[in-house]
């Protein structure tokens, strides 16, 4: 997904390393997840899934910019600090038809 010029010009008040996940993250398909790892690698930071995990518990750009499309490497669902926790995380996923685990 295009993130518009507004959303891009406000991404600047973050650090560069955010802005970097974020908009991987926003090139997530509809409907498909990606896991923490994933997206560390795509920036060449392949040991860096936990930061990639912090910066999306910062993601001011929701559900633009969408960080529950991140699963943990097992495709387990984790990590999601919006209300609702991970059963938001859950419903967000189902509702775009993506394929995810039963338990938490």
């Amino acid at each position: 997904m295009k993130l518009s010029a507004a959303i891009l010009k406000r991404m600047k008040d973050y650090p560069p390393f955010y802005q970097a996940v974020w908009k991987a993250c926003a090139e997530i398909p509809r409907g498909q997840v990606r896991t923490y790892g994933w997206v560390a690698r795509c920036l060449g930071k392949p040991h860096a899934a936990r930061a990639v995990g912090q910066a999306l518990a910062k993601n001011p750009f929701a559900p633009i910019v969408p960080c529950h499309r991140v699963v943990g490497c097992d495709g387990k669902l984790v990590g999601f600090s919006a209300p609702g926790g991970i059963p938001a995380k859950r419903r967000l996923l189902q509702k775009e038809g993506a394929l995810v685990r039963s338990e938490a």
